[in-house]
């Protein structure tokens, strides 16, 4: 029994350090994402940015959870564990909300299009390996120590990295091609990933160890 403990209370611990390294790149990440989009008058990247901003608000969230655990003890933590996996599920149906295919088509009206972003393309590059391996090793934790709110948070960042790589096609695309409408036609495909992951989140509440897409 005391080494199944101190087992759980590595995985806690490790899992923690995995948080707060979510962190810190989701706020490099939301930051050159948000800079570069405005700078760009690109939807997608500040789409992309917006939902780095979530991501980051889930991983404070999961940290709070975590940290009750490591202080206080397994006994402690359902009530923070039912209240970290409600937070996150709302925060990804807040996601829903963050963008729509309106400004994209409404843009393809009127012939509007975004500059081509160095920034964004980068950024772009780097969360796609960077989540991969966030999110497989989340998984395993979450797996191991029966954590729904644990769960819910790779989904996160699997989706995000689909996003990375919407975001990172659109940007060569654009960088090829040269064509004005190409933000325009990546958005909408942003919104369904938007969508996706919070109804991901959502029913990763009342599901655990379910089977998701990995990037």
């Amino acid at each position: 029994m005391g080494r199944t403990a101190e087992c759980r209370t590595q995985l806690v611990r490790e899992a923690f350090r995995l948080e707060w390294l979510t962190i810190g790149w989701m706020i490099v990440e939301a930051v050159v994402a948000l800079a570069s989009g405005v700078v760009a008058r690109s939807i997608s990247l500040i789409a992309f940015g917006l939902d780095s901003l979530i991501e980051l608000a889930s991983a404070w969230v999961l940290i709070w959870r975590l940290d009750i655990e490591l202080r206080r003890g397994r006994r402690f933590v359902e009530k923070a564990e039912r209240t970290a996996s409600r937070i996150g599920g709302a925060l990804q149906f807040c996601a829903r909300g963050l963008h729509r295919g309106g400004p994209g088509g409404w843009r393809l009206w009127n012939h509007q299009g975004a500059e081509f972003s160095w920034p964004g393309l980068l950024v772009a590059v780097a969360a796609i390996p960077i989540k991969w391996l966030l999110s497989r090793r989340k998984l395993a934790i979450a797996e191991a120590l029966g954590s729904r709110a644990l769960h819910a948070d790779p989904v996160e960042s699997i989706t995000c990295g689909w996003l990375s790589f919407v975001v990172l096609i659109g940007l060569l695309a654009q960088f090829a091609l040269g064509a004005w409408c190409v933000d325009a036609v990546t958005s909408p495909v942003i919104v369904r990933l938007l969508i996706k992951e919070g109804r991901e989140a959502r029913e990763g509440d009342d599901q655990k160890g379910g089977r998701h897409e990995e990037f």
